[in-house]
């Protein structure tokens, strides 16, 4: 029979440990030629997030790859940063991001699209908890330089909550203004 006590201490233990999405985006390996040959180092970029909103990345250099994985891991989990989701499962608008040279173009999608995003940015969204989204990348495909820009864009994003207490004004005015405005769209031509 197993005691009440030790149920209760096991719960709160799978409390305090939220669960993360981890991702291995890349992984470099690096030499360094030395007098008696070259050395080589791994240097690794890991995207972490919940799945609900909360997103993460870090970059770790170590002589193993394991030891690089765990140090980039360690500073994802520390640089987390929540981003506002539409019904939980895509953006607000359109937004752009950039890092260096990469440029990236995220756009809200429908139910049921899916995510259409390349490799690095995928697994952001995925940590993220994005089910609709369609994503392009203009520039730089260096897989840092994505990873950067895609965070850059979602921090710029802003919910309706935000707009309508930065301008006074309620929430369901600034979402009404926003259906009627994204169903605007060219008058139906006439038929003979």
């Amino acid at each position: 029979m197993v005691n009440p006590a030790e149920k209760n201490f096991d719960r709160s233990q799978e409390r305090e440990e939220p669960e993360f999405i981890e991702k291995l985006v890349a992984v470099n390996r690096v030499a360094k030629v030395v007098k008696g040959g070259r050395r080589f180092g791994f240097a690794a970029l890991v995207v972490v997030g919940d799945g609900r909103g909360r997103v993460g990345t870090g970059n770790g250099k170590a002589k193993e790859v394991p030891e690089a994985i765990r140090k980039a891991t360690e500073q994802a989990k520390k640089k987390m940063v929540r981003v506002p989701l539409r019904e939980g499962r895509t953006i607000h608008h359109d937004v752009r991001g950039q890092a260096g040279a990469g440029k990236v173009l995220l756009r809200s999608a429908p139910s049921g699209t899916g995510v259409i995003a390349g490799g690095p940015m995928r697994a952001v969204f995925d940590c993220l908890g994005v089910q609709d989204v369609v994503a392009k990348v203009v520039g730089s495909s260096n897989p840092y330089n994505m990873v950067n820009a895609t965070l850059a864009a979602l921090q710029n994003m802003q919910s309706p909550r935000q707009v309508a207490t930065r301008r006074g004004k309620k929430v369901g005015d600034i979402v009404s203004n926003r259906e009627t405005s994204g169903s605007k769209t060219a008058p139906a031509e006439k038929q003979d």
